[in-house]
């Protein structure tokens, strides 16, 4: 199974962008749909991007529709998440996650350990 390890989150202010990064390693890259989930204090983890093993096919949940883009890079075996005009509600624990088929499910089957973004107001 791929090993995902997510970086990027940090504090940042109401407006602003980020980008998120989830470097995998110990399988076929090309293999794998990627998809970034998060997970809010008190809130089930939920679905935010994905994108096909091929590298199309991305797909948004409808809260960041238009705000986030999720994309890969074969070349580094890393998958993005660029977050703009960030609001507090985005707060969350984000995660990577793969799964070895085309489309990312809603529970893959390997996870990253996460990586905290924090919205202020």
């Amino acid at each position: 199974q791929v090993q995902l390890v997510e970086s990027g989150g940090r504090l940042v202010q109401a407006g602003d962008s980020l980008r998120l990064s989830c470097a995998a390693s110990g399988g076929t890259f090309g293999s794998y749909a990627m998809g970034w989930f998060r997970q809010a204090p008190g809130k089930e983890r939920e679905f935010v991007a994905g994108i096909s093993w091929r590298g199309d096919l991305p797909s948004y949940a409808d809260s960041v529709k238009g705000r986030f883009t999720i994309t890969r890079d074969s070349a580094k075996d890393t998958v993005y998440l660029q977050m703009n005009s960030l609001n507090p509600e985005d707060t969350a624990v984000y995660y990577c996650g793969a799964d070895r088929i085309e489309i990312i499910s809603t529970k893959p089957d390997c996870w990253g350990q996460g990586t905290h973004v924090t919205v202020s107001s």
